[in-house]
């Protein structure tokens, strides 16, 4: 079966993966060592070269919630790991053993996601639920929505007077949707995407549950946002879902979104500086590719983030604040506006990932994240969590002993 550097070559061309600009770019994030390390290291991208600062930083929410953060990215000192371009290239080959290799740029952060915050993926969401989870019953479902909606819900600011009364005039045809309440009421929907140290990263496989058979990526733009609820730098994701799981039934969004392998987060996180802001996001064009491995099928689709119904800053707000506080920060996937209508197995079936499937998720400012599609049941089992991560770290002698490291973060 092709892997990735088969079907795309960026094994060869690796610097597809890293941003355009990268000369400007503030990229940090982590690597797996191997022996005789053997363990996970916090990393950041200098001229080119992967520099290992764990032992200024021990892990990516210390160094996020550090005041000095952009000033640790440019100047510690650091164990020098290699050209970018190589590691790069040995994580999409899946070099797994002998060489450096990146892992998802988040270690200790909650894991959070924002749904139907785009028009288009509010319709798809509502048509799941109206179609119980049976992708035959998409199509049909898809024109009954569109023409009793009647309106252009993109234009539709969540929560306002407009919102209010297009929700009354919904809900006297019958067709107001729990989904309807998150994409154009005041509250957003923000749900536990994947626990601390479960997401994948560049080159990895990620996750389908056996029991779905229709399902899809969502690639999306992922804030990395710190102790205090400010957003210090994005990366992207891939938000896998499994569209009948939850068409049955809302109430299965843990089985639907959180397995393992089912989060992408990649390749680095670039911290937000004079060169690339939360500006920067709000204007982002996300592309997505999809190759089949086994049908020759390509789909390829664009995402404008100008798009999205509630501003990133707002999504922050939402989930952040005197109701809720993230101590180690948090990741936070922005939603997606793809809607996955091509039909691919028969007319009017629309999308279904088949296994080996190759998704890359890019866009020039923060590179590109490519991933295989694999059963959450037959991917390498996620065994290092936050426990192994310390005990590591204490066996390198890395962990502060007079707790400079979580002062720092205060």
């Amino acid at each position: 079966m092709p892997n990735q550097s088969e079907i795309h070559g960026l094994a060869n061309s690796p610097s597809a993966c890293l941003p355009a600009d990268l000369k400007d770019a503030l990229l940090v994030g982590r690597a797996w060592r191997p022996a005789p390390v053997d363990g996970p290291a916090v990393v950041v991208v200098r001229n080119g070269r992967v520099i290992d600062v764990t032992a200024v930083t021990p892990t990516v929410a210390d160094l996020l919630c550090r005041e000095d953060r952009i000033a640790i990215a440019r100047n510690a000192d650091g164990e020098d790991l290699g050209v970018v371009d190589d590691i790069v290239a040995s994580s999409l080959r899946g070099n797994v053993s002998q060489s450096v290799r990146l892992l998802a740029p988040c270690d200790l952060q909650a894991i959070k996601a924002c749904g139907v915050t785009f028009a288009v993926s509010l319709l798809e969401r509502v048509i799941e639920e109206q179609a119980g989870g049976d992708p035959a019953a998409a199509m049909a479902i898809r024109q009954t929505i569109q023409q009793t909606i009647g309106t252009d819900l993109s234009m539709v600011r969540p929560g306002s007077d407009a919102a209010a009364r297009l929700k009354s005039e919904l809900v006297n045809r019958g067709a107001w949707s729990q989904y309807m309440e998150v994409g154009i009421g005041p509250d957003a929907e923000v749900f536990s995407k994947s626990q601390p140290m479960s997401a994948v990263g560049l080159g990895a496989d990620v996750g389908l549950h056996p029991a779905s058979h229709w399902n899809n990526p969502e690639p999306e733009v992922v804030l990395a946002v710190d102790h205090k609820g400010e957003a210090v730098g994005a990366a992207l994701g891939n938000d896998v879902n499994l569209r009948d799981v939850e068409g049955r039934s809302a109430l299965l969004l843990g089985k639907a979104k959180d397995n393992n392998g089912s989060c992408a987060i990649g390749p680095f996180i670039r911290l937000f500086d004079e060169h690339f802001t939360l500006d920067t996001v709000r204007e982002m064009t996300v592309s997505l590719r999809i190759d089949g491995a086994d049908d020759d099928f390509v789909l390829d689709d664009v995402s404008h983030m100008r798009q999205i119904s509630r501003d990133p800053s707002e999504l922050i707000v939402q989930t952040f604040g005197s109701h809720h506080q993230y101590p180690d920060g948090f990741m936070l996937f922005l939603g997606t506006m793809f809607s996955p209508g091509k039909d691919r197995d028969a007319p009017e079936r629309g999308f279904t990932h088949h296994l080996g499937d190759i998704v890359t998720v890019s866009t020039p400012s923060l590179g590109a994240l490519v991933n295989t599609v694999r059963l959450s049941t037959e991917i390498a089992p996620w065994t290092f969590g936050v426990r192994a991560l310390y005990s590591s770290l204490a066996a390198r002698g890395l962990l502060p002993c007079d707790g400079s490291s979580i002062r720092a973060t205060n």
